[in-house]
């Protein structure tokens, strides 16, 4: 009796060591994949606040509660199975479907450099809206429907980075990916969109520091969307370029993945100091590169082939 004691305290001791190397499992390939994601995670931040323009102050914070649902419901309900299905029958495609989502991005912060450049703006229509559950009803709408590309991108990526784990890994880091973005990026947001509201308040206090805080906090909204626009185009340029290299590098095209490492680690060995850095530094910049190419080229084609279209109907 003793020694079956003994033995079935040994098999539990066995089984929550294995749960223990399982949850570690798990939680280094979801900070790895969240790691990955990190452009387009960058990039949702930025553009989701535009969808509360407009909206009475109110109404702000529910709405990103709204999104942040809807987003939560892209990823769970319909964007996870998905991905573990491709995993399981066939995971010959995720390779083939990361060098699309990766030229994506790169097409995407293409486009807004171009806009950037040449001036636009892109066609919201909600203009002419004046009802303001209407307005609100679309900007809902239209943030899930942004956000499940988006959403879409990040899962895509975490899969790739997973790829090769056990199915159950795989879910239950895509899962902790999709619960812990989705409550970074709508935390966030929802900080950044009530931050005029908070330095308004701030501003009216009687104390000179706390005035002089408020102002700031005012004055510095738009300067911090602008900058995580910037940001976020940027780091999409580098997490798409960096996913065509990786791609290119397993359909036999290494050359770009050996170019961008060699000279990363040359950059990085000739200073005196910080050369990790200075060599991921290198390898972002040229992902990035590779990024503006392959951007420039579906941004080309796809403005040049309208206008072909446009002059053979004349």
């Amino acid at each position: 009796m003793p020694g079956g004691l003994v033995a079935l305290l040994d098999d539990i001791a066995a089984i929550a060591k294995m749960a223990a190397a399982s949850l570690d499992d798990v939680a280094g390939a979801s900070a790895k994949a969240a790691t990955k994601a990190a452009g387009v995670v960058i990039d949702d931040t930025a553009v989701t606040p535009n969808y509360v323009i407009g909206l009475t102050p109110d109404r702000e914070l529910p709405i990103i509660g709204k999104i942040a649902i809807g987003s939560l419901r892209n990823k769970l309900l319909f964007l996870l199975p998905a991905a573990i299905a491709l995993s399981a029958f066939a995971p010959w495609a995720i390779t083939p479907l990361l060098l699309v989502g990766g030229a994506y991005l790169c097409f995407e912060a293409s486009e807004k450099i171009l806009h950037a450049l040449i001036g636009g703006e892109h066609e919201t229509g909600t203009d002419t809206i004046t009802d303001p559950q209407e307005l609100e009803k679309r900007q809902v709408s239209g943030a899930i429907r942004t956000d499940f590309i988006l959403s879409g991108e990040i899962m895509a990526i975490a899969l790739g980075t997973i790829e090769g784990k056990p199915l159950l890994t795989q879910a239950l880091a895509l899962f902790a990916v999709a619960v812990a973005i989705t409550a970074g990026v709508y935390g966030v947001v929802a900080v950044i969109v009530k931050m005029d509201d908070i330095g308004l308040n701030l501003a009216r206090r009687r104390a000179t520091t706390t005035r002089a805080i408020g102002r700031g906090l005012v004055k510095t909204m738009p300067m911090l969307l602008e900058a995580l626009s910037v940001i976020g185009t940027a780091a999409m340029l580098w997490v798409g370029g960096g996913i065509v290299v990786h791609a290119l590098e397993v359909f036999g095209v290494a050359a770009p993945a050996h170019v961008i490492h060699d000279l990363g680690v040359r950059v990085g060995h000739a200073v005196p100091v910080g050369g990790a850095v200075v060599e991921w530094l290198m390898g972002a910049i040229g992902s990035a590169l590779v990024g503006i190419i392959v951007g420039a080229v579906i941004v080309g084609v796809l403005h040049l082939v309208p206008k072909r279209k446009a002059a053979a109907a004349h």
